[in-house]
């Protein structure tokens, strides 16, 4: 989410689900919602069925929510910013931006204007392959609508370009003026449970909780005298660097806590070897995991119905957790873990309880300052929200754009790091199912939820299938560039000519064997959603 941090604040929601409500139009991009996040996608389906609320769809796949949607624009996978440019281009050419908007409330508009003049229709319909008129068609109904919402998730985010993607969503909003008030604004769709959170706190390499950045000294000076520590003004590694860096042995220990990357992440033969040459690599989780299996030490970690805390969900929405039952022996919360280990290491954690962490937490995270656990026995409140007398904010820039003005970033499409040729003329993308989440670690070992979905199929459009003489239920053998694995297939107008669709939850289908560790400059997201490969029948 760093392009949008860059123009519009931190990467959060700007506006609430019961706000969403209020949006005439909603544009969907790079989110299965129904099935990712099916409480927004009930929401989407509700308002669209009864209310009249229009929705865009734009993914190269025919997810369930184009039953709903006035439009659906099915480009190629990566290609995002050439027609989000191409959209700004009509809109601007038609002259129905928001002019009075943009002149009291942004800057760098005619950076834009000259950089999306090249994106006309004809030439994003011969990049992406939407026709011209639907492109158009796309672009006069999000720029007519009184309150316009876009949402998005990790098919805008994980790729090569992934920021510049987000920055070109941010221009249009602001193109529109749709930002700062209800039913509108750029709405990205968290992908885990409390990631929200973990950002909030800090679990980016880059910044200290509330996002105060590492390398700003005003920031490090205040950290230092908080927790009585010299502090590094050195950015730290993401997730991906980190497996590269223990390859390289410049990493000589890991330490993992509730993440299972030996399913999740990509290029996994090379993850397994770079793991293999780590000294020390502890996991800390409710399950064994893959991931856990490789590990020197495991720490038996408690799930959320046996501790105390608090989840920062999608909307900015902290949230108190209650315990509700004992945790198995010798699990323990991860609280107390770390402050034990942290008190051997020589730094004392000597807190009693989850709420004397958070009244920390309030004294240096400004977002958070107003909101106390006795607020939160009657309900979530969402940050920001500075003083113990602020009700929250259910959607930001509400007559000020936080960073002053909205910021246009221009960006030019690139094609992605990989694209086919003759021995992989597919383009693989991967996703979820309604049925699992994640790796799988917790939903598989649900018999129902496998019931439901008890094996990967990995999509191929019927013409594809024909031609390689591919039978639905067929077991086939994907291979690119960095490994390869089987599957069973599902032969489907869901997906385009030449591209595949896998999901990744099934460790014994494990399809990040294929996936791509390009890194996006900025965010240091990895390409997962654009990978080249071939298909074989066994």
């Amino acid at each position: 989410m760093v392009g949008l941090a860059t123009t519009l604040g931190s990467g959060a929601m700007t506006n609430s689900f019961a706000d969403l409500k209020k949006a005439d139009l909603y544009l969907v991009t790079g989110s299965n919602t129904t099935e990712t996040h099916p409480v927004i996608g009930m929401l989407l389906r509700h308002r669209a069925r009864f209310n009249g609320a229009k929705i865009i769809v734009v993914d190269p796949r025919k997810i369930d929510l184009v039953e709903e949607a006035c439009l659906h624009l099915q480009p190629k996978p990566g290609d995002d910013i050439a027609w989000l440019n191409g959209l700004a281009h009509i809109i601007i050419q038609e002259k129905l931006y928001n002019k009075p908007f943009i002149e009291q409330h942004t800057e760098g508009f005619e950076a834009l204007r000259e950089k999306v003049s090249h994106y006309t229709p004809e030439v994003v319909e011969e990049i992406t392959g939407i026709p011209k008129d639907r492109l158009i068609h796309a672009a006069r109904t999000y720029a007519t609508a009184k309150n316009a919402a876009i949402l998005y998730c990790m098919g805008i985010t994980q790729h090569s370009k992934g920021t510049d993607a987000v920055k070109a969503i941010s221009n249009l909003a602001l193109l529109c003026g749709q930002i700062g008030k209800p039913g509108s604004g750029v709405n990205p769709l968290r992908g885990q449970n409390n990631v929200q959170g973990a950002c909030d706190m800090g679990c980016l390499p880059t910044v200290y909780p509330g996002y105060q950045g590492v390398a700003i000294k005003e920031f490090k000076d205040k950290f230092e005298s908080a927790w009585g520590v010299p502090l590094s003004d050195k950015p730290g590694l993401t997730v991906v660097e980190m497996g590269e860096a223990a390859y390289e042995g410049k990493i000589k220990a890991l330490y993992i806590m509730g993440e299972n990357p030996m399913v999740t992440d990509p290029n996994l033969s090379h993850l397994k070897k770079a793991y293999g040459k780590l000294e020390l690599l502890v996991v800390q989780d409710i399950f064994l995991t893959e991931t856990g299996k490789l590990a020197h030490v495991v720490l038996p970690s408690r799930s959320f119905l046996e501790k105390d805390g608090t989840f920062v969900n999608t909307e900015r929405m902290v949230q108190r957790v209650r315990k509700v039952i004992g945790g198995p022996k010798g699990a323990r919360a991860d609280w107390e873990i770390l402050c034990e280990l942290s008190s051997r290491f020589g730094y004392p954690m000597d807190y009693q309880d989850p709420e004397e962490i958070f009244e920390e937490i309030r004294k240096v995270t400004p977002q958070y300052a107003g909101i106390t656990y006795a607020r939160l026995e009657s309900g979530g409140l969402q940050w920001p929200c500075p003083d113990t007398t602020h009700p929250g904010t259910p959607f930001l820039h509400k007559g000020r754009i936080v960073r002053g003005k909205g910021l246009f970033v221009p960006v030019d499409h690139t094609p992605p790091p990989e694209v086919p040729d003759k021995d992989f003329p597919f383009i693989m993308s991967t996703g979820r199912d309604y049925y699992h989440y994640h790796a799988g670690s917790m939903t598989r070992k649900v018999k129902l939820l496998n019931q439901m979905c008890p094996e990967s199929l990995v999509e191929i459009n019927p013409s594809d299938a024909e031609k390689l003489g591919i039978k639905e239920g067929d077991q086939i053998k994907v291979i690119g560039r960095r490994g390869e694995f089987t599957s069973r297939v599902k032969v489907t107008e869901k997906v385009s000519r030449g591209v595949i669709f896998a999901k990744f939850h099934f460790a014994e289908t494990p399809v990040n064997l294929v996936t791509n560790t390009v890194l996006d400059p900025e965010s240091k997201i990895p390409d997962l959603k654009v990978s080249v490969v071939r298909v074989e029948k066994c």
